[in-house]
């Protein structure tokens, strides 16, 4: 009987709709900024075709690309003030830590940076989403890390934004990085998880 009646209870919190809570949904800030590296950036491809300027069609609103390509999150804090912060955000999509991984930085550091990156930004008043690059080399662990920190600050999360995309060279333009069809995969589901984020925040 227990059993039935926490089954009950499961299936009523799943259908309805119950999600955990995002910090600063409200958030007065303005702009929508998509802060990150190169898959950010939008490398390899025309302007107008990375995943930002996508999202930014498809939310019908503007979304700023401060993707700068090759960045750790060593450099994501040097430049936060600038190309963030001073930006009046009012939702940050936050896409680090690949390169930590190549430049063999410590997975220690990696995680207290982008704790940091999360803290600051929601410190300005506006809402967090952690972008999930796993890239076929970073493991399992590692999602699993960047999701509890997600859950940890209460920031939004996109998991593993190029599963099917890293091992499928007809949807990339080198071995690392998405073409226009990758990047349109990409800003799908990124979609996914930001605009009922924006839906929610315009009720405020």
């Amino acid at each position: 009987m227990k059993i039935k009646i926490l089954l009950f209870m499961i299936s009523a919190f799943l259908f309805a709709g119950c999600s955990r809570p995002i910090a600063n949904l409200n958030s007065t800030g303005e702009n929508v900024i998509c802060f990150g590296a190169s898959i950010t950036h939008g490398y390899g491809v025309a302007q107008g075709k990375d995943f930002p300027a996508l999202l930014s069609e498809s939310l019908n609103e503007p979304v700023i690309n401060a993707g700068n390509p090759g960045d750790t999150t060593r450099h994501a804090l040097d430049r936060l003030d600038r190309d963030v912060l001073n930006m009046n955000p009012k939702l940050v999509l936050i896409e680090f830590g690949a390169n930590d991984y190549f430049q063999k930085m410590s997975a220690i550091e990696t995680f207290r940076n982008l704790e940091k990156l999360i803290r600051k930004i929601q410190g300005a008043h506006a809402a967090v989403v952690l972008v999930e690059v796993r890239l076929g080399l970073l493991s399992d662990k590692f999602g699993k890390r960047m999701k509890e920190l997600a859950e940890k600050t209460k920031a939004g999360y996109v998991s593993h934004v190029m599963k099917g995309i890293i091992a499928n060279p007809q949807l990339k333009v080198d071995s690392i990085h998405p073409n226009a069809k990758g990047y349109e995969i990409i800003a799908k589901r990124i979609h996914k998880v930001v605009a009922p984020l924006l839906r929610k925040m315009k009720k405020y």
